[in-house]
């Protein structure tokens, strides 16, 4: 449960009632026997339900199973679980999923089992079932039929995923706060990528989609006047991990996110958690511990000194997401590992533009 008005005492207010003791009546009392278990439930790793007005929402990346009996692995129970957990005690507006939503070659077609094997009987807890999904591609889904998943839309009340890029814009409730989604299809945008063949993408299979990708995204960040703006898509900017920085969006995104003041860009593909945070404010979330864990920095030369702030390649109980809690003030990041535990907390503040 989450209060629709943020419950919040003025210092002014603070200053009278130490100076105004004797004014002490029985509303008072009253007031405070309300408020007073929620002030004792709250911890700065645990937003309580009597926490302010706020958008949240979970980042989870290549949780996509396998395709063999029984088409998921035991890390992806693990975050399921906990994610389950995580939206029943915090709450959640979305579930944004960041790609590779099917190993190893997505799906065939619209009917094909693996959405109801991987996804619908894994992601079952009773606080998810009417919680959207927002969906952009991996480069694994690219191996199969994105258009698939873009049709099971359709079929599925919780899968949303309107066309291979779009944007979504959010109002923090009860505040005039504004949050702005970018998601894009990093793989039309870039190319696919060969895991075992250096791991970069190889090219945008066809420059001139590239191109139109990519001058969407410039229009509407050019147009953009939210508080906080974001950008997601499967393949990271930056990363220190196996796959490393993709060279592609250091050259055609990365500028375009520092020209307009993007407050943060999510993203997966590399199979662990990192936060990294550039010279001019940008956050790097990269979530993409949902399906397996590698320990890899073998880029870590390639990131500069000081960009990361939090690596998790590996741990017992596996699997790990992030969690976004947005306010008119700030937006919250917490990693969070299955079994509970918070590994990482950070926080964004709105644009200045």
């Amino acid at each position: 449960m989450r209060l629709p008005l943020p419950l919040s005492v003025s210092d002014e207010s603070v200053e009278e009632g130490c100076d105004r003791t004797a004014g002490f009546t029985m509303e008072m009392f009253v007031f405070l026997l309300t408020i007073l278990p929620c002030v004792a439930s709250m911890t700065l790793s645990d937003p309580s339900e009597c926490s302010e007005s706020s958008l949240s929402f979970a980042v989870i990346g290549d949780w996509g199973g396998l395709p063999l009996p029984p088409y998921h692995t035991k890390q992806e129970t693990y975050v399921a679980a906990e994610l389950g957990k995580t939206v029943a005690n915090w709450g959640a507006d979305f579930i944004l999923s960041v790609g590779d939503n099917f190993y190893y070659e997505g799906v065939k077609d619209v009917q094909d089992p693996r959405f109801e094997s991987t996804f619908e009987s894994v992601f079952t807890a009773e606080s998810l079932r009417n919680v959207p999904w927002y969906i952009v591609a991996g480069n694994h889904d690219h191996y199969g039929n994105v258009t698939a998943q873009i049709e099971y839309s359709k079929i599925s009340s919780r899968w949303k995923y309107p066309d291979l890029y779009y944007d979504l814009s959010f109002k923090i409730p009860d505040t005039n706060a504004t949050v702005r989604l970018l998601l894009l299809d990093t793989v039309v945008l870039c190319g696919n990528s060969d895991d075992f063949i250096g791991g970069q993408p190889l090219g945008a299979a066809n420059p001139k989609v590239a191109n139109i990708q990519l001058d969407w995204l410039t229009k509407k960040l050019e147009t953009a006047k939210e508080d906080y703006l974001l950008v997601a898509g499967h393949y990271p900017v930056w990363s220190i991990a196996e796959h490393g920085p993709t060279h592609c969006l250091l050259h055609h995104v990365e500028p375009l996110l520092k020209k307009y003041k993007v407050t943060a860009y999510l993203s997966g593909h590399d199979h662990n958690m990192q936060y990294l945070q550039d010279d001019s404010g940008i956050g790097y979330v990269l979530s993409g511990a949902g399906n397996f864990m590698e320990n890899s920095r073998k880029h870590e030369a390639a990131v500069p000194m000081g960009y990361l702030r939090f690596f998790l390649g590996e741990g017992e109980p596996m699997g790990s997401f992030a969690y976004i809690k947005v306010t008119d003030k700030e937006m919250n990041i917490t990693y969070i590992q299955s079994g509970g535990k918070s590994l990482f907390q950070t926080t964004l503040h709105p644009r200045k533009l």
